[in-house]
């Protein structure tokens, strides 16, 4: 099994922001992310302190969001660095991993 070094990037986002249909769009566009998958939650905070929770007594509209997306490591840099020039983003992480193909 071969391996390969990748790059994992998070954006941590809010369901009312209205980001995520603009960063996924930019993903599915520029063909340097290799795939992408986002995520909601059922709880969280962010910088605010406000715990957002989907709870049926207090049904949020605004629960977190995680988007995540992967590649070659110079690729995702030039993303990363594309991403934040276009959309003002909240917060995100990226990191090394190896990838069995």
């Amino acid at each position: 099994m071969a391996t390969q070094t990748i790059t994992v990037v998070r954006i941590y986002l809010r369901e009312g922001e209205h980001l995520l249909d603009k960063i996924l769009k930019m993903l599915q566009e520029n063909s340097k992310a290799k795939g992408a998958t986002v995520f909601q939650g059922i709880a969280g905070f962010g910088e605010d302190g406000v715990l957002r929770t989907a709870s049926l007594v207090t049904l949020a509209m605004d629960l977190p969001l995680v988007v995540e997306f992967y590649g070659e490591p110079v690729h995702m840099d030039e993303l990363i660095a594309e991403l934040t020039m276009q959309v003002t983003l909240p917060h995100i992480v990226s990191w090394s991993a190896v990838s069995h193909v």
